[in-house]
């Protein structure tokens, strides 16, 4: 996977590889991810084709029903019929670079059906920021436009809008965090646990896990409409959930944008540790 990717790097270190060009099995739904992604310790964030999730490849952009194409890999949730495996997988495919410096990666990428026709164009940028308050932390930026045709709009949809019960609304900017012997603990500002912050809306959402390598993931940056897709007990995943709860529809010929931030920590920060840190408003 090594040499399909292209390292951020942040005072001297490599904290991730962002893999470009994926070779990955179609079902899968390819697509550029980030992985591995690393602590300025050496501590591993993120995982990649577990064996729970093939689909799930590091972080990535990742949508599960763009007007019928499944981006997101995997098995195919419709509403009165379930999860069943269908001929319906897209691929996200880089075009060609805007930027590529060693803490800055932008492009150009195509969201396509199965036949590979277009159903968003879309450009991206990813940052690797210092912590300045918080020397032993950096900070991951994710900003992402994408632009429907000009002749039809495209809906994002999820299991949940596909009529997935038990709050089921992920796609979007998705982490699989690493695996460790024990579920990670997911917080908020103002609630803990899976139950309580899956599909919450609060500014700020952290994953904190304590082994192998103790580490705290911050994420930031949820929009209007967005909710916080959490998984703590099966696996260990955040989502910056695009349709939660409704489908969202991008007009023809119209964009949308997204900005995130992930604060990538050595140790386990308890809340009101987070929450100075996110008051003071790094980068």
């Amino acid at each position: 996977m090594a040499d399909r990717a292209v390292p951020l790097r942040l005072a001297g270190r490599t904290v991730a590889e962002y893999v470009v060009w994926p070779e990955v099995d179609p079902a899968l739904a390819p697509r550029p991810f980030l992985h591995p992604v690393r602590t300025f310790g050496g501590g591993l964030v993120t995982d990649a084709l577990p064996a729970d999730h093939r689909w799930h490849l590091g972080a990535s952009l990742a949508v599960p029903d763009v007007s019928g194409t499944n981006l997101w890999g995997g098995r195919s949730y419709l509403r009165d019929t379930g999860y069943g495996w269908r001929q319906d997988h897209g691929r996200i495919v880089h075009t060609g670079f805007l930027v590529r410096a060693d803490d800055h990666i932008a492009h150009r990428l195509c969201w396509q059906d199965p036949a590979g026709a277009t159903l968003l164009e879309e450009q991206r940028h990813l940052r690797a920021r210092p912590l300045p308050q918080w020397l032993d932390g950096w900070q991951l930026e994710l900003a992402y436009t994408v632009t429907a045709p000009p002749d039809r709009e495209v809906t994002l949809g999820s299991p949940a809008t596909n009529g997935r019960p038990g709050g089921a609304g992920y796609g979007g900017f998705f982490w699989r965090a690493a695996p460790a012997p024990t579920p990670p603990e997911v917080f908020t500002a103002t609630a803990t646990g899976e139950a309580a912050v899956n599909g919450s809306t609060e500014p700020w959402l952290a994953l904190a896990s304590t082994a192998p390598h103790p580490y705290t993931l911050v994420f930031l940056g949820l929009a209007a409409g967005d909710h916080w897709f959490v998984r703590a007990e099966g696996y260990p995943g955040v989502c910056a959930a695009l349709a939660f709860t409704e489908p969202r529809v991008i007009g023809a010929g119209t964009r949308l944008a997204r900005r995130h931030r992930v604060l990538v920590v050595d140790g386990v920060l308890p809340a009101p540790v987070v929450g100075r840190l996110v008051a003071a408003r790094p980068g």
